[in-house]
């Protein structure tokens, strides 16, 4: 059990507790996403068993994050939720160093996926508590998460140009060690012991507009899929090296970076929807560049778009669960919107990129291009979404 949280002692030290609790979920994250799929490959498994095994991933989420959302909720005990998350995580990954066999792997990719992927809307729940309650600064909290993810990056990047990729379960099992350390420095909030009112969930889930909004939100993530899935694989087998595609993935998040350092300003001059255009649009661009060329200057410059295409998003939609949800489904409503557009969509988009990618290799990117215009054509239509976040005249 995570021991009492301190008091809190001002906006500054706010910042920085949330700051670690972002600082170490997304060091696992940068070591996590671009290698991964080295890792399995390297264990022998074709591109299809690989696309089963990372579709499992997200589609656990379908299921655990709203339970694991839900369980905060009800509990009143978020900050006991987060740490018992980060240590079945940490002994999921543990296992993966002595795993034999496809349907071992599949198991503890579902175990380690179901726990560490509810981290981040449960952390994003109480961050945007802070927000209402305390003022905090969204993005200035959440960069810093961004900047550990870049370290990992990096890290891992060289680290497998020297090192076996066979090591890289142990060291995602002591990022989450950190991470047990960072979640028990988490504040209580007001709110904490808030349980939501009979028929909030039924409001939440009613909530067309809402509803309308996160599904276009969750189409310009779930467009990422053949990018997390097989990046690294196709750009290593064009003459990359791993170092060269961990800075190339540390550009787009350095861009990501800067995007949510000027957060605060974005959101008083643009809209929800218009930040929602800007994402999907993005996407188009960007992954049909990424389906034509792995010329390094290309690259280098589609990646500046993950500022559009994941930031801008993710910004959004955060913020307008954040002022929609009913009282005591905070952690609740920000699950439910990870569980689709990183499990439903993703877990699909996953499902479907490894045949892809075995029958069309770097042209299945088309595939992600098109489902950003489809996220842009569902936008366009969509009802208006106004909240209290958001001032009247933006644009």
């Amino acid at each position: 059990m995570p021991p009492p949280s301190a008091p809190l002692a001002g906006p500054r030290h706010l910042t920085l507790r949330f700051a670690g609790f972002y600082g170490a979920v997304f060091l696992v994250l940068g070591a996590q996403l671009p290698y991964w799929p080295l890792w399995l490959e390297a264990r022998g498994l074709s591109g299809s068993e690989l696309g089963v095994l990372l579709a499992a991933a997200a589609w656990v989420k379908v299921a655990s994050n709203p339970l694991a959302g839900y369980l905060a909720d009800a509990s009143g005990r978020p900050r006991l939720v987060i740490s018992a998350l980060m240590v079945l995580g940490g002994l999921g990954f543990l296992g993966f160093g002595l795993a034999q066999g496809f349907w071992a792997l599949l198991a503890l990719q579902i175990l380690t996926a179901a726990c560490f992927q509810a981290l981040l809307p449960l952390g994003e729940s109480r961050t945007l508590a802070a927000v209402r309650s305390h003022g905090l600064d969204y993005g200035r909290s959440r960069l810093w998460g961004s900047v550990t993810f870049v370290a990992g990056v990096l890290a891992i990047g060289g680290g497998l140009d020297l090192l076996p990729v066979e090591s890289l379960p142990w060291l995602l099992a002591a990022g989450l060690g950190l991470g047990l350390l960072a979640a028990s420095a988490l504040p209580d909030l007001p709110g904490d012991q808030r349980r939501p009112a009979r028929g909030a969930l039924k409001r939440l889930l009613s909530d067309g507009p809402l509803l309308w909004f996160l599904l276009a939100a969750a189409l310009v993530q779930a467009s990422h899929a053949a990018y997390y899935a097989f990046s690294a694989i196709a750009w290593r087998a064009a003459g990359h090296g791993t170092f060269t595609i961990g800075w190339l993935w540390t550009e787009g998040v350095l861009a990501e970076i800067l995007f949510f350092a000027l957060s605060g300003r974005v959101l008083a001059r643009v809209s929800f929807q218009n930040l929602i255009l800007l994402a999907a649009a993005g996407g188009v661009l960007r992954w049909t560049v990424t389906a034509t060329t792995t010329a390094l200057p290309a690259l280098a410059a589609v990646q500046l778009l993950h500022a559009a295409t994941f930031a801008a998003a993710h910004l959004a939609a955060v913020h307008v669960i954040a002022a929609r949800a009913p009282d005591g489904l905070a952690a609740t409503g920000q699950s439910l919107y990870a569980s689709v557009s990183g499990g439903v969509l993703m877990g699909a988009m996953m499902l479907a990129v490894g045949p892809l990618y075995d029958s069309f290799g770097l042209r299945s990117f088309f595939v992600m291009a098109a489902v950003s215009g489809l996220a842009l054509v569902l936008i366009s239509a969509a009802p208006r979404v106004s909240s209290a976040g958001e001032q009247e005249g933006s644009t």
